[in-house]
């Protein structure tokens, strides 16, 4: 109950094929990866060269950071839909304030606050008023969209460059040769960060327990309340960061960036083999499902094929996730 992991096989059977990708739900998003870069590789000529894959990282980390936070969500069988939102009200604040005078640092911890309190007020409606979990987050969703834009002003909000909100995007190194921003760096600390958590720690084993069955959790002894609330509260301090991830890559604040965003953050959580049904799945498995979808785009666009058809494919690749999860959840 309280791992992702098939139940264990009997002494000397050799293990089959489909339960080991039962039993770690990253590797077929691993393969996945692979045979999409050389399959892009082979197709076109400067897929792999650094430039380009610097570029598809860099493409990647504000959702695959919103699909960080997503993952935890969904691990506990919720689902949160204004996680996009709620970035964007962050960065128009933390650009606002600048604007305003106020420090920068002042400005980046007021950003990063503000999910954090919306992610306490969701959880809080998840466990305490009984609220569906995509009822509450679709009504916030809403407020936040028409929020953000009264924020604005309708107008986007520019940032100075060389300030601290704009750190993340404007200070790199090189790494192997490849361009890396400091954010790709946080991004792969806070992936590591909740990796730990999720697998070295009790907390973790609680949010799949709850996952797995909320009801078998409260009576093994988990306060499932508390653990809700803490996990979108974790998921909202992550929604913070990807605000600031955001400024540094453009550094504009716009009410209408990233509207798409929460439906790709579920994506990649989605493709990265997290169960939308809760108590199954990996921040490894996220990472390389915000990478699948970034390579994929990106190899499409090289190959000259309509970005229509590369949504096509994308949805197609969400169905064949899905029904792979419900194959392998009947299996155990």
């Amino acid at each position: 109950m309280t791992t992702a992991s098939a139940p264990p096989r009997a002494s000397g059977k050799r293990e089959s094929i489909g339960e080991f990708f039962l039993r770690a739900p990253a590797a077929g998003p691993a393969l996945a990866l692979v045979l999409a870069m050389v399959v892009f590789s082979l197709s076109t000529s400067r897929f792999l060269e650094l430039d380009n894959l610097s570029l598809m990282v860099d493409q990647a980390l504000v959702v695959g950071t919103l699909a960080l936070g997503q993952t935890l969500i969904i691990l506990t069988a919720g689902i949160d839909l204004s996680n996009a939102s709620a970035m964007v009200l962050a960065s128009l604040l933390m650009a606002k304030l600048f604007a305003g005078g106020t420090p920068g640092i002042l400005a980046l911890v007021i950003g990063i606050a503000v999910p954090l309190g919306l992610g306490l007020v969701i959880g809080s409606l998840v466990t305490r008023v009984k609220l569906p979990p995509f009822i509450v987050t679709l009504g916030f969703f809403t407020m936040l969209t028409a929020g953000d834009k009264l924020v604005a002003g309708g107008q986007a909000v520019p940032v100075a460059p060389g300030g601290p909100l704009t750190w993340l995007g404007t200070q790199r190194y090189l790494f192997g040769g490849i361009p890396v921003t400091y954010g790709m760096t946080v991004a792969l600390l806070m992936y590591l960060v909740v990796w730990y958590a999720l697998t070295r720690t009790a907390w973790g084993k609680h949010v799949y327990a709850v996952g797995d069955s909320a009801e078998a959790a409260r009576l093994s002894g988990i306060k499932v309340g508390r653990t809700l609330v803490s996990v979108y509260a974790v998921a909202g301090v992550i929604f913070g960061v990807a605000a600031w991830q955001a400024l540094g890559r453009i550094p504009n604040a716009d009410p209408n960036a990233f509207q798409l965003g929460n439906l790709q953050s579920i994506t990649a959580v989605v493709l990265g083999g997290t169960s939308l049904f809760g108590g199954r799945g990996s921040v490894l498995g996220t990472m390389m499902g915000a990478l699948i979808v970034t390579v994929l785009q990106s190899g499409l666009s090289q190959l000259g094929v309509d970005s229509l058809y590369q949504d096509l494919a994308t949805g197609a690749l969400v169905i064949a996730a899905v029904a792979v999860d419900r194959i392998a959840r009947r299996q155990r």
